[in-house]
């Protein structure tokens, strides 16, 4: 299964306090793991890599709930992978967060009555790196106290040397490819952020509006639109109708007067327009709508902005200066006052975006961007999963990917902000546009300028598999650790990460793709399933957890809710369990440290191997096979719960119960025996090392002298099974779980010793009489033994002698009271079912709670007679 690490005899088992106290062991011992360079990857080794891409948190984050959960089980892969023998990189690093840094950083200086318009964009830029180094990071600390095993010596933020100058490479390639493109565009504008923003940085959530129906025009050259947005009215420049559409077909062509306006504005025919939604006829603002814009494109309309940066109304008029929200409410007032509203509906909610930062209204707006042209870079994302050289686990998810990546819009880069990766473009003053690589010269001279927008933050992390180690130069880390192995992330950022990683991986690294395998899970909810929301009141702080129960009793909680893609429900209780398990493993080896079990010296020959040392190799051997395949399918709730039972049920619970007797008889059995008990808690603090790394590796030094199980090899099955053993042993358990039910049916307390004869004779339960009568709290016989209770069970049969022990008589009566009430139960529930004019009237849930009722009578009646034929004779 394992070589044996150490070179030196076990530590007393008093070098382990009596209780875990995780805050006593957890910080120091991470700091030891790091200063003796455990998690350092070394690109000259000549081990085989494995990589991990990270998630880059944002300067601003602190450590949720959410990345604990990630970096938990990043984790585990790693360090699995390092005790396996691999090269394994887990880099760190922090991503600069654009709007949401700049943000911070105007937030304080209002407080100092100043914006960065008073500082200028270079003392504005000076103050966000300021605060970057003053509060900027507080998650890098906050990922030590989870225990991750990251290569601090390789962390990387996006904003440093390298890696922008991976962004202006990769910027001018796009560009002079003509995959870069600047372009006037409909793109959603936060006016509270004053930048541009992504359609997946949209939040849609459905908000109480109203719709308003308006007539345009006069008489019979008259038509109807519907609007939620009617202050946009004052840009419109056209009506358009379907083709198709008989009511305006005589409109086509004509010019309609616009209201509250001197302009005269075409209707148009278009397909777009549906004719059976509303009045059929829709008003077109290509300035503020995509749809509109698009109309406004076929048929060459002219588009006018109405309102500034701001959503504040530019046009002449009575509405000038006011805000979008104010001047909606007075344009429907103005239109009223006219007799031109037909129909007003309020409340009428419809889904309306927001800011996914500030969660202010989403206004569209026309404006001049930098755009990707995805269409290319999209087919070989998708390529490369149809072809297999990315595989999407778990599978299902794949059409996820798919309906993105085959139907991707391009991409807007431009961002309205001072903080990020300015575009590295220069105009000149007659008209001319360079684009400058990382190694050219910027044009001089008077009249040049650079372009004041920076690019999206997604623009930099995209680029993350592969500058973090070097691009664009080919260093050695870059040839030993890309393409990496596992992007493991939720499958809520798909659009906004994954996606823009495979772009430009496969674009800069001549279609190497930038991972092998793209391991998606679920989002962490509260432990009724409800997301996780401040507005909810049911937001956790992992720090608050971890200062409760351990670092250890987190992750494991995390990690046994993790099932591939689905959403992980997580409670207090359920962590509390954790540290419980945590003491288990604690308790159960300091008991065994102090009955002797050793790693010293080979095991045993399985000739002189009890049934029960047989057994528990043989279920330690296949656990171990169990949890590598589970592993390899990223199915980290099964290996945890297969770990939790193995440990605590069949080592702590059987195993280390069943040797009890063993030890305390002595001899060669007794030392063998000892022997065993180390081999196996050897090989399961290793299994559990990846999952709950502080418990595993303060509890396996000390049983073996090793020097960390950071660098311990991983458990190898040896192939070891015994059938026979097995069998032997599960005879053994089905006796005790009997026994002890029964014992619990009579009110017996756990510790109540009982007399009892054991007839074992030819089963093969006989060697483990002494264990048997251990584990039950069974007497010998003695004089005067009477078997008042007999229980066959497994071939063999326990006879119990109860009295003194309990009140028969007292028992029978209370057994027959209770079977009295289930049958009483079982009639009633009969009779109701027996009745067909109650089974036609009565709903279906309520016919399906009897039958459960006459089903758990049933049961009751069963079990209590049992107990009753057991009992001997008042």
């Amino acid at each position: 299964m394992t070589e044996n690490a150490q070179q030196q005899p076990p530590a007393p088992a008093t070098d382990l306090p009596t209780q875990y106290a995780p805050a006593d062991v957890e910080g120091a011992l991470y700091e030891r793991w790091v200063e003796r360079g455990y998690f350092a990857a070394d690109a000259k080794s000549d081990k085989p890599a494995y990589t991990i891409v990270i998630p880059p948190p944002n300067v601003t984050g602190s450590l949720h709930l959410g990345h604990a959960f990630q970096h938990t089980l990043m984790d585990a892969l790693t360090r699995r992978k390092r005790m396996q023998g691999y090269e394994a990189l887990w880099l760190p690093g922090m991503d600069h967060a654009g709007i949401a840094t700049q943000n911070k950083v105007e937030q304080q200086l209002a407080e100092e009555g100043k914006s960065r318009h008073d500082l200028g964009r270079e003392e504005f830029v000076e103050r966000v790196w300021q605060w970057k180094e003053e509060y900027g990071g507080k998650i890098l600390g906050q990922m030590r106290r989870l225990g991750d095993g990251v290569d601090w010596d390789r962390e990387r933020f996006t904003m440093d040397e390298g890696l922008s100058k991976a962004v202006q490479t990769i910027f001018k390639r796009l560009y002079d490819d003509e995959l870069i493109y600047r372009a006037e565009r409909i793109i959603n504008w936060c006016p509270r952020c004053l930048t541009a923003i992504s359609d997946i940085e949209v939040e849609h959530q459905e908000d109480a509006g109203e719709l308003v129906s308006i007539r345009y025009g006069e008489g019979e050259d008259s038509l109807v639109v519907a609007t939620t947005r009617a202050e946009t009215m004052l840009g419109d420049t056209a009506v358009a109708v379907h083709p198709d559409d008989e009511r305006y077909r005589h409109l086509i062509g004509k010019l309609i007067k616009l209201p509250l306006t001197d302009r005269s504005i075409p209707v148009v025919a278009d397909t777009h327009v549906d004719p059976e939604f509303g009045t059929g006829a829709v008003k077109v603002t290509p300035a503020h709508d995509p749809n509109d814009f698009a109309i406004g494109q076929r048929h060459d309309l002219p588009s006018m902005t109405i309102m500034d940066e701001h959503g504040v109304i530019t046009v002449h008029g009575p509405f000038l200066g006011q805000d979008r929200f104010e001047a909606r409410s007075a344009v429907v007032g103005a239109l009223r006052s006219q007799g031109r509203i037909v129909a007003e509906k309020r409340p009428y909610v419809h889904s309306v975006g927001h800011c996914s930062r500030c969660k202010t209204t989403v206004e569209p707006r026309l404006s001049m961007q930098w755009w990707v042209k995805v269409a290319p870079l999209a087919k070989a994302a998708g390529d490369a999963v149809r072809d297999g050289r990315v595989k999407i686990h778990p599978e299902d998810m794949s059409k996820r990917y798919f309906d993105w990546v085959d139907n991707m819009f391009d991409w807007c880069i431009s961002r309205q902000l001072w903080w990020g990766h300015r575009i590295p473009v220069w105009y000149g003053p007659n008209g001319e546009t360079v684009c400058v690589g990382p190694d050219e010269e910027p044009p001089t001279g008077e009249g040049w300028t650079q372009d004041t927008d920076v690019l999206d933050t997604w623009f930099s992390s995209g680029l993350w598999p592969f500058s973090t180690l070097g691009w664009p130069e080919q260093t050695e880390d870059l040839r030993k650790f890309y393409s990496t192995d596992v992007l493991l992330t939720g499958h809520d950022i798909i659009f906004f990460w994954v996606a823009r990683m495979m772009m430009f991986g496969l674009y800069a690294m001549d279609g190497e793709v930038p991972f092998k395998t793209i391991a998606l899970t679920g989002l962490v909810r509260d432990e009724r399933g409800k997301k996780m929301s401040k507005s909810f009141g049911n937001v956790v702080d992992p720090l608050d957890w971890m200062d409760k129960y351990g670092s250890d009793a987190l992750r494991f909680t995390l990690a046994r809710g993790a099932n591939p893609g689905t959403d992980v429900p997580i409670g207090e209780d359920w962590v509390q369990a954790s540290r419980n398990f945590a003491n288990k493993i604690w308790n159960a080896t300091r008991f065994a440290l102090m009955n002797g079990a050793t790693v010293e010296g080979p095991l045993p020959e399985a000739s002189k191997l009890s049934a029960t040392d047989r057994w528990i190799l043989a279920r330690l051997n296949e656990t171990v096979e169990q949890v590598d395949a589970y592993y390899e399918d990223f199915q980290f709730a099964k290996l945890s719960d297969a770990l939790f039972h193995f440990a605590w049920d069949e080592v702590f619970d059987w195993y280390v119960e069943l040797s009890k007797t063993t030890f305390q008889a002595g001899g060669e059995p007794a030392e063998v025996s000892k022997r065993v008990l180390g081999e196996v808690l050897d090989v399961t603090l290793r299994l559990l090392h990846p999952v709950v790394p502080f418990v595993t590796d303060t509890l396996w030094t000390t049983l073996t002298g090793g020097e960390s199980l950071v660098i311990a090899d991983w458990p190898k099955d040896s192939g070891f099974r015994d059938d026979a053993a097995e069998r032997e042993i599960e005879l053994v358990q089905q006796v005790v779980t009997e026994v002890r039910r029964f014992r619990a049916d009579q009110g017996l307390q756990p510790g109540q010793r009982v007399p009892a004869r054991l007839t074992l004779d030819g089963t093969a339960l006989a060697p483990h009489e002494a264990a048997i009568r251990q584990l039950l709290r069974l007497q010998p016989e003695g004089e005067g033994f009477s078997a008042t209770a007999t229980l066959p069970v497994a071939g063999a049969e326990v006879a119990l002698d109860l009295s003194g022990v309990i009140d028969v008589a007292a028992e029978r009566k209370r057994l027959a009271k209770d079977l009295a009430a289930a049958e009483k139960e079982k009639a009633q529930a009969t009779a109701k079912l027996g009745n067909e004019a109650f089974l036609a009237k009565a709903p279906d849930q309520v016919v399906d709670k009897i039958r459960g009722r006459l089903a758990k009578a049933d049961e009751d009646i069963t079990r209590i007679t049992a107990q009753l034929d057991r009992l001997p004779q008042a």
